[in-house]
């Protein structure tokens, strides 16, 4: 076999790996961009469903919205980079490439620091639930004033709680137990408190946010390694032919 041949079989191996890592690459792309839409729409939902800023004012709670908030901005910077990523695979680019690894990066920390929040505000024993009971109980102690009252209605008629831990908080604290607080079919008090129900209702909702994201936080990981390889093999290509 002729050296050149030998160099020639060498470059056209190396071409057909470059366009296996390349049209991976946009593959992953595709998926990312998929996925970063329906966790900045989901995320848009959770902020803007009626309801729950009211709660989240009332009980002072804004720290949820931090996490929310950094997956929006996350969800929005995946539909963008990753339209860009598959334009540098595309074109095989390598500035823009190197540029597309440092987004990937970025991006794998804002999904993991949005989705490491939402949940620590969010989840059972997590640090959301003695916020929501220290304002539950306040509100309690002071359930004679308007404010404190109709806060209380609000919370209690809407989530179908009865105080923080349950009906014993306003015997605890020798308050009357509102109307608010029975079922309005049986007349018995409701069983489970405000900070446990609140609790799964906000769990249920960002559990899905933080799943999406860390699909994201994983597929920005593949992104990296398989842009790192591409730039590699784009290098050696350029070699090769430059030997040639």
């Amino acid at each position: 076999m002729a050296r050149g041949e030998g160099k020639g079989e060498s470059v056209a191996k190396l071409a057909n790996q470059i366009a296996a890592i390349k049209y991976t690459l946009f593959s992953f792309n595709i998926v990312a961009w998929i996925i970063g839409a329906g966790l900045f729409a989901f995320s848009i939902y959770i902020r803007a469903e009626p309801g729950i800023d009211e709660w989240i004012r009332l009980l002072d709670i804004y720290e949820y919205y931090i996490g929310v908030y950094i997956l929006i901005g996350a969800g929005a910077l995946v539909m963008i980079f990753s339209f860009l990523g598959c334009c540098s695979a595309l074109m095989e680019h390598s500035a823009a490439l190197y540029a597309f690894i440092g987004t990937q990066v970025f991006l794998f920390l804002a999904t993991i620091a949005g989705s490491a929040i939402i949940l620590a505000y969010s989840t059972t024993d997590s640090s959301v639930q003695p916020l929501i009971r220290q304002t539950m109980l306040r509100f309690i102690s002071t359930s004679e004033h308007p404010h404190s009252s109709a806060a209380l209605k609000l919370i209690q008629e809407s989530i179908g709680c009865c105080g923080a831990d349950g009906p014993n908080d306003y015997m605890v604290m020798r308050q009357p137990l509102p109307t608010e607080c029975r079922d309005t079919v049986t007349g018995n008090a409701f069983f489970h408190g405000c900070v446990n129900e609140l609790t799964w209702f906000l769990e249920d909702k960002s559990v899905w946010a933080a799943v999406m994201a860390m699909i994201l936080a994983a597929i920005h990981t593949a992104n990296t390694v398989l842009g790192i390889v591409l730039v590699q093999a784009l290098k050696r290509e350029e070699e090769a032919m430059y030997r040639r």
